[in-house]
């Protein structure tokens, strides 16, 4: 039984998310793993998970999370920005991993084929609470109550002036490329962050919800044919339809999450699979 699987926030930083990383394996040797980002802060982490994961799955397929964008002054690779995902970019290449700069490999397996596309597209404070009507509104209005992103102190946008800047250079690229995928293919979007509002509605806190995504990829899973769309960063796995197209949030999360769950922590979601295959 062949399957795409997916997963995402291993944080691996904790030493129960190591461990789990380590026994993740495939079902199936064919079995393609989708890594939907935040992985680690650190860029050595991130290599020595893709590099495991790589090793055992047919293929993996990487986009970032806001925390490899951390410049985190405990990791030893103090690169900034645009510099630091390229680099990150290398370290995937290096390793065999697609990342969002690659060509979109296609799943011939059960349920394809499929262009599966990893997307990386920062979000631009755009899922604002109501009577936040600016960036600044909404940004006073998180500090305000206390719930600021880490990002703000960390993720860096050089060399663009505002990470919303980045992300709407990040988008218009993004658009070029699905446009361009081969016609009649529809995609499998992967990309840390929902690419909707709807799925950030059930956080508790929805002045959050700025550092969720952005308005700008709203209809993207209808424009660019999504049969499925993974994410993460919410750290609520679950399964939402929008439009008539899945949405599946991926993610292991921070210990303190997923002790309370009654599900085995670490189990990859199927996207698609061969019939039978367990979900």
């Amino acid at each position: 039984m062949t399957s795409l699987l997916a997963i995402s926030d291993l944080h691996i930083g904790y030493q129960e998310n190591r461990r789990i990383v380590e026994g993740l394996r495939p079902d199936s040797p064919s079995d393609w793993l989708l890594v939907a980002g935040d992985v680690s802060e650190a860029v050595a982490d991130v290599e020595w998970a893709l590099r495991l994961l790589s090793e055992r799955f047919a293929k993996v397929v990487w986009a970032p999370g806001n925390h490899e964008l951390w410049t985190h002054p405990s990791d030893p690779v103090q690169l900034r920005g645009e510099e630091r995902y390229r680099h990150l970019v290398k370290v995937c290449q290096n390793l065999g991993v697609v990342t969002p700069e690659d060509p979109y490999p296609v799943w011939e397996g059960p349920g394809g084929p499929v262009a599966v596309a990893p997307l990386f597209v920062l979000y631009d404070y755009t899922f604002r609470v109501p009577g936040a009507a600016t960036e600044e509104e909404a940004l006073a209005l998180a500090y305000e109550k206390g719930v600021v992103c880490t990002d703000e102190m960390f993720l860096h946008p050089d060399p663009y002036p505002s990470r919303a800047a980045w992300c709407r250079a990040r988008i218009a690229e993004t658009e070029r490329r699905l446009a361009g995928r081969p016609e009649g293919v529809p995609t499998v979007l992967v990309n840390h962050y929902p690419l909707v509002r709807e799925p950030t509605r059930i956080l508790r806190h929805q002045e959050f919800a700025i550092w969720c995504g952005t308005e700008l990829t709203a209809d993207w899973h209808l424009r660019f044919d999504a049969a499925a769309v993974v994410y993460g960063h919410l750290h609520i796995p679950r399964t939402t339809w929008h439009d008539g197209v899945r949405f599946e949030e991926v993610s292991l999360g921070y210990p303190r999450e997923w002790r309370p769950r009654p599900t085995p922590p670490g189990r990859p979601r199927l996207i698609l699979s061969s019939p039978g295959a367990a979900s």
